[in-house]
């Protein structure tokens, strides 16, 4: 595909947002990255950019952002598993993502592809790997923020099916790798596993993929995809023993760690949000936390290989890079 004219790339300050950024430049496009005021940039050095202040609680900073622009890759969002404020995180990941379309649609751009998540997807029940079919509803979606992706799904299909918005969606499962700063759920169970922190586990199932491998999928969704498809852009199905096991291989410290039924993490849960609310920082366990550890949430990219030509690396060398980085940036302490 011809690349001319500016790519929007929302939220390339965070973890996803920066690999997506780095590998569309790589394939030649100029970039325009959306940024909040006062935002951590670290993850932008080295980039060529123009960079455009903005929110996606702000509809005109948005409609400023996208004039002009070819293409846009929306991959910003509000992504904590608790929140004190369930209306911020649905005004920014779904009313923002409403607003940031009918910029697009707007300005004329040729093309979207809509970071997602497996979140907003249904789960098998018997372990074997949903895909992009498998049924949903939103009374079975856990926690606001799968909600808000969820939601914010349904208002691109309306769009895609209503007013011809030519978006492609993309569904990455749990990211690993570097520049993970803040770092993301997934990104601090590596790290607590990696630095002794970690004594006892639940038992869940998680679908790990290389930070790298979604960004991939990205550009590929935007070379490929079909306005109004999902495209699972996932790694390795593991449970969280066979992940911890991968963890001690990459660090050479094999650990001793206890299997807890997720009852037992009940009352930690609780004391953690009380604190949480006192203090405003997001707590270590939540009672969503315990809740979708009792799915199991493997998922299949059958899809996305097919029809994107989309391939990801084995787990072991996603998060070798994950330890490797957060080790390299002192987020691996001892116990």
């Amino acid at each position: 595909m011809p690349v001319t004219g500016p790519t929007l790339i929302t939220g390339a300050t965070g973890f996803v947002g920066s690999a997506v950024a780095r590998t569309f430049a790589a394939r030649g496009h100029a970039l325009r990255l959306l940024v909040r005021r006062g935002s951590d940039r670290r993850n932008l050095a080295g980039l060529d950019a123009e960079l455009v202040e903005g929110d996606l609680t702000d509809p005109a900073s948005l409609a400023r952002a996208v004039a002009g622009c070819r293409f846009v890759a929306h991959v910003a969002a509000d992504y904590r598993i608790w929140v004190p404020d369930p209306a911020a995180m649905l005004a920014a990941n779904v009313e923002g993502t409403r607003a940031l379309m009918r910029a697009a649609m707007a300005a004329g751009v040729e093309r979207v592809v809509y970071c997602s998540s497996v979140a907003a997807l249904g789960l098998t029940g018997d372990a074997t790997p949903a895909d992009e079919r498998t049924p949903v509803t939103r009374a079975k979606i856990i926690g606001v923020y799968k909600q808000s992706k969820f939601d914010a799904e349904q208002v691109l299909r309306d769009l895609v099916a209503t007013e011809g918005l030519p978006a492609v969606i993309v569904n990455p499962a749990a990211p690993v790798g570097p520049r993970d700063i803040k770092p993301t759920p997934t990104g601090r169970m590596i790290a607590d596993a990696a630095g002794g922190r970690m004594p006892a586990y639940v038992d869940t199932g998680l679908n790990i993929v290389h930070v790298d491998d979604v960004a991939e999928g990205h550009a590929l969704a935007l070379e490929r995809g079909v306005a109004g498809q999902r495209y699972i852009l996932g790694g390795e199905n593991l449970t969280m023993a066979a992940l911890l096991a991968l963890v001690d291989e990459v660090t050479g410290r094999p650990q001793r760690r206890l299997r807890l039924p997720v009852r037992a993490l009940w009352p930690v849960a609780l004391v953690s949000e009380a604190a949480a609310r006192l203090t405003g920082r997001e707590p270590r366990v939540a009672r969503d936390h315990l809740r979708m550890a009792r799915k199991t949430m493997f998922f299949s990219s059958a899809r996305a290989e097919a029809e994107l030509g989309y391939r990801a690396r084995p787990a072991r060398e996603a998060i070798a890079d994950a330890v490797g980085w957060l080790r390299n940036h002192g987020r691996i302490g001892q116990r």
